[in-house]
């Protein structure tokens, strides 16, 4: 039997809460479908054993079968139903793998990269009869090679467990989570970073992968030392449900980010959110029922029994097995390491978005609570707590450590521990009830991460509490000043947020759908079904309202956007380092940017206000109208944050990916296609000459102030001359190639929906590092009536250096002008 550290009971942990909500604008389901929610089952499909089960069925001798054209009990034979649960074949010998490897990504200390690696196993319990084991080994320097090994290879087809390497190891397997169905092991890899990138190869020895065509050996890449990661980023991984996912030949992109990987290895995935959709839990899933009922207030009285906890619970298992073991995004897993942070549909959609009478209901406590049990353990791979919330116990997640012992029958569940690259919040969320996390990490030798969880802590008025955002800024100056009194200060932070921050405004629609004058319709909706397409099936909100008030240009959440803006800028100022800004959600590429004011004729080279927000979304799902991203594309207005900031979106698209005609003519700033991103350091030991932020233009020297007194309608910079797909950002030839240490961002966007390889058009520009001189510059804030508070410099123009205060308080921000 596999020895285990801990007894299976979670101390110390607070309650969990839940959500609930489906918006169909945002993934276009028609009302038609909404009427009849006829979705595909997301547990039926299974690519990886079809072949197999085809040929059995093509082979096999079978009774006589019913002359009754498909209405007898003639059950065909299938194969490999990839959902965790028992088929009856075979025993459970706790060696037949179900899902991964799943390779993540932790944090770098010192000259040691940190990792773990998460297997699923079929069975298990209180007790498990096998413990697997890892090996991992440095195989190679990597410079020169491909990223990507494929099955045919000879490493690959050799036995697994036997690397041969000068710096093997072998890692036995820590439980996480053991229950009759399922049983998680994670390995905990630390990996010594050379002076040069190197390759590092994994295999488990004596396990049964269900797919034949699994590699035995997976490898991933290092960075050299003195390097920093070159990063992926993707969002909306999935599909809403009554998406034709034929139509959009499934998870192709994934195959460009396999080429991708495989013409420059990727030392990070970053996702940011929505990384699997589970909204299906409310169409063919147990909570069908209770979304049928028409009474909004019978809705919020249902109650959430023992009975229906373990139906989600199923439902989410079973959803994340099958999503992971999706081919391609599952060979990534494998081989990519993943940093994530959650999103909405990682729950349901909408979540923490609804009125809060309704979000306070048992089920969507129930719900909310399910699913982050997975997310700790399938994105995370940590422990969950060691019960969720029902309504037969409600005390188990209201009142502190109270477990429910019906969960933890034949189950095993190790004490939670969290590393130190997390920044776990100080209370749980009001509908989740458990801690935000957090997270901060190196990525290489100059660059930062920190992923703020925006939805454990939100409500429809908060994103996130004061207090969080203490810690986070509070551990951010320690970060930053330990590296620059150490001599290797960083020169950029990348800063994960699942939604967009630089985004046009839709204030307008806000006020219709929020008005008086929609109140008769939303009344004949609740006695009648009337308008039934337009309102949500949760709170009876209009569809759309969940998305927008999820936005941080929302009208409830724009104070807390603006003074978190502002203390990144104290930040940037401080520091010295340059802020890039990654969000999701929204299923359009576009790139929104902060910039001080023209009139005060900083350049971005010196200005701590510049800030690019890159919006990748969805690398999945199905992109809204063509007419949707041309109706943001005219709301594409400068907006002032302040007296010295200003913010819009930047023309990156010159064309439309191929020789499509997707936009008007007129929006160069959306693009309504699947994509994602890739980010390279312009290494300062890379050895060819350029400019900080851009190659040598093709016209020659061009005048250093060309770009002094323009606003954000024109290129700000010369990283930003020439964006779209002749940049040298978007070449493979010349991406993250100079060595001024800018970064240089590539939005990879599809071509042809129908394309099952995810062919795409890259489009490029370059976020120049930041040389900040404190002083140098003038301010508008004398000339205006700015409200001080904790998020401002304390001097107008000049950054603050005293430490952040302890105790919590609310952002507010100054009034904004040009609205």
């Amino acid at each position: 039997m596999a020895a285990h550290d801990h007894d299976h009971i979670l101390p110390d942990e607070d309650p969990h809460n839940p959500y609930a909500s489906a918006n169909r604008w945002r993934h276009q389901e028609s009302s038609a479908f909404a009427r009849a929610a006829v979705a595909r089952d997301p547990h039926t499909s299974s690519a990886h054993t079809r072949d197999l089960s085809d040929y059995l069925h093509s082979t096999r001798i079978e009774g006589n079968r019913p002359d009754s054209n498909g209405t007898g009990n003639y059950q065909p034979i299938v194969v490999g139903s990839s959902d965790g649960a028992h088929d009856g074949i075979g025993v459970d010998d706790g060696k037949e793998v179900v899902c991964g490897p799943l390779l993540n990504y932790r944090r770098m200390e010192g000259r040691t990269w940190h990792g773990s690696v998460l297997l699923v196993i079929k069975g298990g319990g209180s007790n498990q009869a096998f413990q697997p084991t890892l090996s991992l080994g440095r195989v190679a320097e990597a410079s020169g090679q491909q990223g990507l090994v494929h099955e045919g290879s000879a490493v690959n087809g050799a036995a697994a467990g036997t690397l041969q390497s000068d710096h093997g190891t072998n890692i036995d397997g820590i439980c996480l989570y053991s229950d009759p169905r399922n049983t998680f092991w994670q390995f905990p890899l630390e990996c010594d970073i050379a002076d040069t990138e190197t390759k590092w190869a994994y295999s488990i020895a004596d396990v049964r992968y269900k797919s034949t065509t699994k590699p035995k050996t997976n490898y991933f890449y290092i960075p050299a030392i003195n390097e920093s990661m070159r990063m992926m980023f993707h969002s909306c991984n999935g599909f809403s449900v009554g998406t034709d996912e034929d139509a959009w030949s499934g998870p192709a992109l994934w195959n460009d980010v396999m080429r991708s990987h495989a013409e420059a290895p990727l030392h990070v995935m970053i996702g940011g959110g929505d990384q699997i959709y589970n909204d299906g839990i409310r169409v063919k899933g147990p909570l069908r029922e209770w979304t049928d009922i028409g009474n909004p207030k019978k809705r919020r009285e249902f109650p959430f029994p023992e009975s229906l906890r373990e139906a989600c619970d199923n439902y989410y298992l079973n959803n994340y097995i099958r999503w992971y073991s999706t081919e391609p995004f599952a060979s990534a897993n494998g081989q990519i390491p993943q940093l994530n942070i959650w999103d909405d549909h990682d729950i349901i959609d909408g979540f923490g978005s609804y009125v809060n009478e309704f979000m306070k209901c048992d089920v969507f406590r129930g719900i909310g609570g399910t699913a982050h049990k997975y997310y700790m353990l399938f994105q995370h791979h940590l422990p969950p707590p060691a019960s969720t919330y029902t309504s037969d116990a409600p005390e188990t997640n209201t009142h502190g450590p109270e477990q429910d012992p019906k969960q933890l029958i034949n189950t095993y569940v190790r004490k939670q521990a969290f590393d130190s690259s997390y920044i776990i919040g100080s209370k749980p969320g009001p509908y989740v009830a458990e801690h935000s996390m957090n997270m901060f990490a190196k990525l290489g030798a100059r660059v930062a991460f920190l992923g703020i969880d925006a939805r454990t802590e939100r409500t429809r008025h908060q994103v996130n509490y004061p207090e969080t955002y203490d810690m986070i800024f509070g551990r951010l100056r320690d970060e930053l000043g330990a590296a620059m009194a150490a001599g290797q200060p960083f020169k950029h932070l990348i800063l994960l947020l699942g939604i967009p921050i630089a985004y046009p405004r839709l204030t307008w629609l806000e006020n219709v759908f929020s008005s008086p004058l929609i109140a008769p319709v939303k009344f004949l909706n609740r006695r009648f079904g009337f308008g039934g397409g337009v309102f949500n099936h949760f709170d009876g909100s209009v569809d759309l309202l969940d998305d927008l008030d999820d936005h941080y240009t929302a009208r409830t959440h724009k104070k807390e956007r603006n003074a978190m803006v502002k203390r990144f800028q104290e930040i940037c100022a401080e520091f010295s380092v340059r802020l890039t800004i990654l969000g999701g959600d929204v299923h359009l590429a576009a790139l929104g940017r902060f910039y001080s004011n023209p009139n005060l004729h900083i350049p971005v080279e010196a200005d701590h206000r510049y800030m690019v927000n890159v919006v990748s979304s969805a690398i999945v799902n199905k992109p809204p109208p063509a007419a949707i991203a041309n109706l943001l594309a005219s709301r594409n207005k400068i907006h002032h944050l302040d007296a010295d900031t200003d913010e819009t979106l930047m023309a990156l698209f010159d064309k439309d990916p191929g020789n499509s005609t997707k936009t008007r003519s007129s929006n160069n700033v959306t693009m309504p296609s699947r994509n994602y991103a890739i980010i390279t350091e312009n290494s300062p030991n890379n050895h060819n000459a350029a400019t900080n932020g851009h190659a040598e233009s093709a016209n020659g020297n061009l005048s250093e102030n060309q770009f002094d007194g323009k606003n954000g309608h024109s290129f700000l910079s010369q990283g930003e001359l020439g964006a779209g797909t002749k940049h040298k950002a978007a070449s493979l030839e010349t991406h993250g190639k100079n060595h001024d240490g800018a970064l240089d961002v590539c939005i990879k966007v599809e071509i042809d929906q129908h394309d099952k390889e995810g062919r795409t058009e890259p489009y490029g520009l370059t976020i120049p590092v930041l040389n900040y001189e404190a002083g140098k510059f003038a301010s508008n804030a004398h000339s205006h009536h700015l409200r001080h508070h904790r998020s401002r410099p304390d001097t107008a123009g000049h950054p603050s250096t005293r430490a952040p205060s302890t105790a919590p308080s609310i952002p507010v921000s100054a009034p904004e002008a040009g609205r």
